[in-house]
């Protein structure tokens, strides 16, 4: 049997043109190399998964010129990882390294990751060495915790911030791998990966591992993402909506029921059902649809419904929803607020015009306020 290799690990950028969604940070790191103004000392913040080391060991490379497979890259790149090699035994050992100079190639390199593990020790035993290195080494630290590492470190280092990865980039990065791969994919379930991944790279493709290896030779289908990520279909939340805009709760209420018998959370339901109104309303303008994250074949399905449902009429809705998820943990009956919520809303029109609501109850106790003008477009 062949040794399996992660595509983390097998797609792993080789040039700053293969790094994904970092382009300001590869550009200045380009143009740094070539006009030979590279700093000394670089600091690489940013969440996890989203290119920082792979990034310090390009530069690496390129400003030795080594090719990738080259095996002298490991006698010029050292790497330290700061969560276990914290104390000032292990910095006071580097800096022992540093004294000697390249036997290959122009430059040694250190990359130190999760760099503020570092103790407070072991930070004052570096400082020296970083504010003076010798000409021949460069320092590319890298932590997703920059307000833990202290100032003094801070003002050494050219500090470069790494975003997250946007939706539809890492979405356009799994196309490419699955496309090299041979294996056939559905466009909703990368940009589903895509959103679970939360923009790191690394996570989606580890997601993109696991479910290639859920149905081998089938491809990775939409409907397999959301059964193994235990992701709500937006089809339920669609529904959800038509039920909400014919004012019969009973839809809704049944949905819900459905949801939680598969195993939801109420407040992911609510929260969810949040975020599709949210869709709903920057929808219905043509400069704001780009907002949504979501495949071209679902912003079409918002659009629609987008079209049977007033914005003021949504806003009060995604009013009533956010208000339900903030009550949500202290509520002593959960179920029961989140049904409370969607009664609400499918009798929200009834409840302003005055129809619906029997003699004892007025409009302002059936409902939350209602923006202003809401009464007047809904006449």
């Amino acid at each position: 049997m062949e040794n399996f290799v992660v595509s983390a690990r097998k797609y792993r950028p080789l040039g700053f043109e293969d790094v994904v969604g970092q382009d300001h940070i590869t550009t200045t790191l380009k143009n740094a190399i070539d006009s030979n103004k590279l700093a000394q000392a670089l600091l690489f913040c940013g969440p996890r998964g989203v290119g920082k080391t792979t990034c310090a060991r390009i530069v690496a490379r390129m400003i030795n010129g080594f090719e990738e497979k080259a095996e002298i890259n490991s006698l010029n790149i050292f790497e330290l990882d700061a969560a276990s090699n914290n104390s000032v035994e292990d910095i006071r050992s580097l800096i022992d390294q540093v004294r000697y100079p390249p036997q290959y190639g122009k430059f040694k390199v250190y990359i130190i990751d999760e760099v503020h593990m570092l103790s407070n020790a072991a930070f004052n035993a570096f400082l020296k060495t970083l504010e003076e290195p010798p000409s021949y080494a460069i320092f590319i630290l890298a932590t997703t915790e920059k307000h833990k590492v202290i100032p003094t470190i801070l003002s050494r280092c050219q500090i470069f911030d790494f975003n997250r990865i946007q939706i539809s980039d890492i979405a356009r990065q799994l196309k490419k791998i699955a496309d090299r791969e041979g294996i056939k994919t559905e466009e909703a379930a990368l940009h589903l990966i895509a959103q679970k991944a939360d923009g790191a790279l690394r996570d989606a493709l580890s997601i993109f591992d696991l479910m290639v290896t859920f149905s081998p030779g089938k491809g990775v289908t939409f409907k397999d993402v959301i059964s193994n990520l235990h992701i709500l279909d937006y089809e339920y939340y669609f529904k959800v909506v038509d039920g909400l805009l014919a004012e019969n709760p009973s839809v809704p209420l049944l949905l819900f029921d459905e949801v939680l018998h598969k195993g939801f959370d109420g407040q992911n339901f609510i929260v969810g059902l949040s975020e599709h109104l949210r869709n709903l309303m920057v929808s219905q303008d043509v400069r704001t649809v780009q907002l949504m994250e979501v495949p071209e074949d679902t912003k079409k399905k918002y659009a629609q419904q987008s079209q049977a449902a007033p914005y003021s009429m949504l806003l009060s809705w995604l009013s009533i929803a956010n208000q339900c998820d903030i009550n949500y943990k202290m509520s002593k009956n959960q179920r029961l607020l989140v049904e409370l919520a969607l009664m609400k809303m499918a009798h929200l029109k009834s409840a302003i015009l005055g129809g619906g609501i029997n003699n004892h109850t007025s409009a302002e106790q059936a409902v939350p306020a209602a923006p202003a003008g809401l009464k007047k477009k809904l006449m």
